[in-house]
């Protein structure tokens, strides 16, 4: 609401100085300086916008676009995948490694850790694309603002539950919490199970 009403002061003030221009164009053409002629629609509504992107850029509706890199996927090995640059994509989030990892983990179905080298190593062998896809839900979930769809957001757990606020309108959300996915069992089974 404290948008709309910004930009409705924002149309008046411009609106406000284009009929001062108006006016002072009308004195110049009865001095002899100007010409008479009307203005269109469309010619005074560009003039309108122009003035609003001058004065007020961050309005104008060019929203920056967060870019993030491409997860880097090597296997080691015949059964394990590692995730090379899992805590760079961690500080480009703002989030916490644990979190992501164990979001990682649950939606592969797996298990794994970090390695010395702190990159990520999951058992069971993934493609890049995997890892792609659900990063992609991780952050739609647990970073991407509903509000105003900015990156730009606070995880923060309080009483058993995450909530994600964001800096940039002051919104504020529950999400939910990490499920762990299907568990197989492996290894021998009991005769009376």
């Amino acid at each position: 609401m404290k948008r709309v009403e910004k930009l409705v002061k924002i149309w008046m003030t411009t609106w406000e100085r284009m009929e001062k221009e108006k006016e002072l164009s009308r004195k110049l053409v009865i001095h002899g300086k100007g010409s008479d002629r009307d203005y269109e629609y469309e010619e005074l509504l560009g003039r309108v916008f122009n003035i609003l992107r001058e004065n007020n850029p961050e309005l104008a509706g060019d929203r920056r676009r967060t870019v993030m890199r491409p997860p880097q996927v090597l296997r080691e090995g015949t059964k394990k995948t590692v995730f090379v640059n899992f805590m760079d994509l961690c500080k480009t989030m703002h989030r916490q490694p644990d979190h992501v990892m164990a979001f990682l983990l649950a939606e592969l179905g797996t298990s794994g850790s970090l390695d010395g080298q702190q990159r990520l190593v999951v058992k069971g062998r993934f493609a890049p694309k995997n890892f792609e896809g659900i990063l992609r839900r991780y952050i739609n979930e647990y970073v991407i603002c509903l509000g105003c769809k900015s990156p730009d957001t606070i995880l923060s757990k309080e009483n058993r539950i995450f909530f994600l606020r964001c800096e940039k309108c002051g919104s504020g959300r529950s999400v939910a919490q990490i499920k762990a996915g299907f568990v197989a069992r492996v290894g021998r089974r009991n005769a009376g199970t």
